[in-house]
């Protein structure tokens, strides 16, 4: 079997068998193109060894390529060929023994209160693109501490019994609870109408719009067009200070951990299937704490 086939299927199959999200599949798609590119469209599976696959991953350092990208080429290449060993196309794994690169500890990057309330204030304050919907989706993502592509992807549905908690689809396909404090649930109730009148006036039927986040043509907003938004706010008509969309989960958590919240429930609030990536917030509380120390107290420097 050719090493391109074997990806089609691959591919396939982890869409359809394993139900992977689509950002997923794109993911791992778009480490095979390069790893196609690497070794050749044409290149049987059997021949391939492991020496091909460290020449690939010296190739990704030589492009001067994050260590977290390469460490991301790496694990997409152990799936790969561990399916191909599974089913039997190859009689040896090569990407077995591949070792991962360092990778640098980065403390996550936050916003601060002042930070939060600016940009919450920007739809109204700039007017740029959709008011109602953008202060909602800001001061939403902000108080629930949902990834992205969760409040892309949330419904009208998802709301049961009231605005101030949703169900959210999280990573593995685990659902899980997410709440909305009081402005939130103030700017989406303001968002709501305004949608509504929207889907009137381009002579939508609501029955077939069931994303609670839409464009200004009815149609369900992507994480792509969340994250354009957040850069016009961010950008040069905005706050200039430009952020992801991920700073607000990133804020949501070192803010309850700041007040005394405990790691566990931060956990189940972010949805994270492992403590050890909720404790890296517990991190950034402490280098926080240890920095007003040393601002506030003269004798600490």
């Amino acid at each position: 079997m050719k090493l391109a086939s074997a990806i089609d299927e691959f591919l396939l199959y982890m869409g359809s068998v394993k139900g992977l999200s689509e950002n997923t599949v794109i993911g791992y798609k778009n480490d095979y193109i390069l790893l196609l590119e690497l070794l050749g469209h044409d290149r049987e599976l059997d021949d391939i060894v492991r020496e091909d696959l460290n020449v690939c991953i010296g190739e990704l350092s030589k492009l001067k390529r994050k260590s977290t990208s390469i460490n991301r080429f790496i694990s997409s290449m152990r799936t790969l060929f561990s399916y191909c060993h599974k089913f039997g196309y190859i009689k040896t794994n090569p990407a077995l023994s591949l070792k991962t690169v360092k990778i640098s500890k980065l403390m996550p990057r936050f916003m601060t209160e002042s930070e939060v309330e600016t940009l919450c204030a920007m739809p109204e304050k700039n007017e740029l693109l959709w008011e109602s919907r953008d202060k909602a989706l800001f001061e939403m993502l902000f108080s629930s501490g949902c990834r992205v592509s969760e409040l892309a992807g949330l419904k009208i549905s998802d709301f049961n019994g009231g605005i101030d908690r949703a169900i959210v689809r999280g990573k593995g396909n685990k659902d899980r609870v997410v709440y909305f404090g009081e402005a939130a649930q103030k700017a989406f109730l303001e968002y709501l109408k305004d949608r509504k009148k929207l889907i009137i006036e381009k002579g939508l039927d609501p029955k077939n719009i069931q994303n609670v986040f839409v464009n200004q043509n009815g149609t369900a907003l992507t994480t792509g067009g969340i994250r354009f938004i957040l850069s016009r706010y961010t950008g040069v008509e905005g706050t200039k200070h430009h952020i992801n969309p991920h700073a607000f989960r990133h804020t949501f958590a070192t803010q309850l951990l700041s007040n005394g919240c405990d790691v566990r429930v931060v956990q189940e609030l972010l949805g994270h299937s492992s403590i050890s990536t909720t404790q890296r917030y517990t991190h950034v509380t402490t280098e926080k704490l240890i920095e007003t120390y040393r601002n506030a107290f003269p004798h600490s420097k």
